[in-house]
C-alpha cells in the first residue's frame, strides 16, 4: 500500500511540473509579463522565468529515475512549499491580488491555488515519511527545507520591493482593476482643460472662452459661470483659470497680471480682483493660498527657466529661484516642466517633461528633496539651436515622458509616454499608462490602463478624494479610483 501511495505521488508530481512546464513554454513571453506583474517578484521576473522552468522539468526527470526518487520528493517539496508562501505572501503581504496564474491551475482562485498546493506539499512529505527508513534524517530535512524555502522566498519578496519602489530598472506593475469606468458627460465642445477641485466637485476651464468656466459635481450636475475682470484692455494670448478653493486665479504670464476671485459665492458671474499687477512674466503658474502663486518664467538674459513665487504680502512681492531647476545642456527645454500642488501636504511638485526626475519644495519654493520616476531617461536628450533674438528652437523635437501629472495628498499621478520593460507597443494603441508614486516616500507604487475612447485619447485627468476624471475631446469621463489606491492616500 504504500509502495502504491509513494509511487502515485512521485508520478503526480510528474504531471503537475511537466504539464505546468510545458503550460509556461507555450506562452513564455506571456509567463515573464505575468512574474512582472507579481506583486512580490518583478525584479527578478526574466530570471526566476528560466529557474521555475528548469527547476520544474529536472525535478520531474529525479522523480521517475527510481535512484533519486528521495531526493525528488525532498526537492518537491521544498519547491511546493516556496510555492505556497508565495502565495500567502500575495494575499496577505501585496498592495494588490493581481490575476490568478495559468497552467493545470489557471481556474482556482489564489485562496483555492493555496490550499491546493498545502494540500500537495502534505501528500508529498507523507510520501517521504514511508520512503525514507531514517527518522532523523526526516524530521531534520523536512524541517531544513520547510526553513530555507520559507526565506528563500521571504528575501526574494523584501529585495524585490526595495529595488521596484526605490530602484526601480523601468518595470512597472500594473493594477488589475485601478479604475473602473462609472458614468460620462458630454461637455458639447472640446476646449475644455482641468483647473482644480474641491472634493468630489471639479472645475474646468474654457481654452476659447476664457472668462468663462464650469462645474461638475459628484452627480455629474454641470453649472456654468462668467467670470467679470476689469481690464480687458490687455492683448491677452492665453490666459488660463486655476482654482485653489474658495479662490480661483486667472493670469496670462504675457501680460504681467494675476487676477482672483472667489468660488464659494451664489453668483453666477465671479467678480474678480488684480492679485498682482506688473511684477512678473510667466508661461506658467499654480496658486497656492490667498496669498501666494508659484510660477515658471524664463530670465530675461539668457532665457532659461527659473521659479519663483509671487506672494502679496512680501516687499518686493516677486521671490526668484534660479538654483532649483538642474540643467543637463540649453536650460531651456532640458529643464522645462510643470508644478503641482499638494495642499494637504502643502508642498510643490515640479516635474520635468523630458527626464525621470521630480523635485519637491514648501510652500516657499524652500527644496526638501529631488527624486526619480522609473522612467530610466537621465538626461532629456534634445538638440536646439539659438536664433538671432536669444531664444532657443528644439531642432529634433521628442514626446515629453511625463505628459501630464496631477497630485492629490501625497500621491503623484503620471501619464507616462514612454514603455517599460516586457510592454507590448500594442496596448499605446489602446490606452493611456499611468505610473503612481507616492511623493512623501519616494517609492513607485504601481501603474494602471485608461482606454481610449474609441478613437479619442485621454488629454487631461484630475483626482480628487474618490475619483478620477479624464477628459477625452468632448466628453468628461468620471472613474471610480480602486480602493487599494484610495487606502495610500495619506
Amino acid at each position: 500500500m504504500k509502495t502504491k501511495f509513494i509511487l502515485f505521488v512521485r508520478y503526480f508530481l510528474v504531471l503537475l511540473f511537466v504539464y505546468a512546464a510545458v503550460s509556461k513554454l507555450v506562452v513564455f513571453d506571456e509567463f515573464k509579463v505575468q512574474l512582472t506583474q507579481s506583486p512580490l517578484l518583478s525584479a527578478y521576473a526574466g530570471s526566476i522565468a528560466y529557474m521555475v522552468l528548469l527547476i520544474e522539468l529536472s525535478i520531474s526527470l529525479l522523480l521517475v529515475l527510481e535512484k533519486t526518487k528521495l531526493l525528488a520528493l525532498y526537492l518537491s517539496y521544498g519547491l511546493m512549499v516556496a510555492f505556497s508562501i508565495y502565495i500567502y505572501l500575495i494575499l496577505n503581504n501585496s498592495d494588490f491580488i493581481p490575476c490568478s496564474c495559468g497552467g493545470v491551475l489557471e481556474k482556482l482562485g489564489w485562496n483555492e491555488h493555496l490550499w491546493f498546493n498545502i494540500t500537495v506539499c502534505i501528500f508529498t512529505l507523507l510520501a517521504i515519511y514511508f520512503l525514507d527508513t531514517k527518522a532523523k534524517s526526516f524530521y531534520f530535512f523536512s524541517v531544513l527545507l520547510t526553513l530555507i524555502s520559507v526565506l528563500i522566498v521571504i528575501l526574494l519578496f523584501v529585495s524585490s520591493e526595495h529595488i521596484i519602489k526605490k530602484q526601480n530598472p523601468f518595470i512597472r506593475r500594473y493594477l488589475p482593476h485601478g479604475v473602473a469606468e462609472k458614468d460620462t458627460l458630454d461637455l458639447n465642445v472640446n476646449t475644455f482643460y482641468f483647473s482644480g477641485y474641491y472634493k468630489d466637485k471639479v472645475y474646468l476651464g474654457n481654452t476659447r472662452s476664457p472668462l468663462r468656466f464650469i462645474s461638475v459635481d459628484s452627480l455629474l450636475q454641470r453649472e456654468d459661470y462668467l467670470i467679470k475682470i476689469d481690464s480687458t484692455q490687455f492683448k491677452y494670448t492665453y490666459l488660463r483659470l486655476k482654482t485653489a478653493y474658495p479662490y480661483f486665479y486667472l493670469a496670462d504670464g504675457s501680460i504681467p497680471i494675476v487676477y482672483k476671485g472667489q468660488l464659494n459665492t451664489t453668483q453666477k458671474t465671479k467678480q474678480t480682483e488684480v492679485f498682482s499687477f506688473q511684477q512678473a512674466y510667466f508661461n506658467d503658474f499654480i496658486p497656492i493660498d490667498s496669498t501666494s502663486v508659484a510660477i515658471k518664467g524664463q530670465s530675461s538674459q539668457d532665457y532659461k527657466n527659473v521659479l519663483g513665487v509671487i506672494n502679496s504680502k512680501n516687499t518686493p512681492s516677486v521671490s526668484i529661484f534660479p538654483e532649483l531647476l538642474q540643467s543637463d545642456s540649453d536650460g531651456v527645454f532640458d529643464s522645462d516642466g510643470a508644478f503641482s500642488y499638494s495642499q494637504s501636504k502643502e508642498n510643490l511638485i515640479y516635474s520635468y517633461y523630458y527626464k525621470n526626475k521630480y523635485f519637491i519644495t514648501d510652500k516657499n519654493l524652500v527644496l526638501l528633496k529631488r527624486q526619480n520616476t522609473i522612467d530610466t531617461t537621465k538626461t532629456a536628450l534634445i538638440t536646439a539651436t539659438e536664433l538671432a533674438s536669444g531664444e532657443r528652437k528644439m531642432t529634433t523635437p521628442i514626446s515629453a515622458i511625463n505628459k501630464k501629472v496631477v497630485v492629490k495628498n501625497n500621491l503623484l499621478f503620471i501619464v507616462s509616454n514612454s514603455l517599460g520593460q516586457n510592454e507590448s507597443k500594442a496596448i499605446w494603441k489602446q490606452a493611456s499608462i499611468v505610473d503612481i508614486y507616492d511623493f512623501k516616500k519616494d517609492s513607485y507604487i504601481a501603474s494602471f490602463y485608461i482606454y481610449h475612447l474609441g478613437k479619442e485619447k485621454l488629454k487631461d485627468l484630475i483626482v480628487t478624494d474618490h475619483y478620477l476624471y479624464g477628459l477625452f475631446d468632448q466628453k468628461l469621463i468620471r472613474y471610480r479610483l480602486a480602493k487599494s489606491l484610495t487606502d495610500k492616500f495619506d
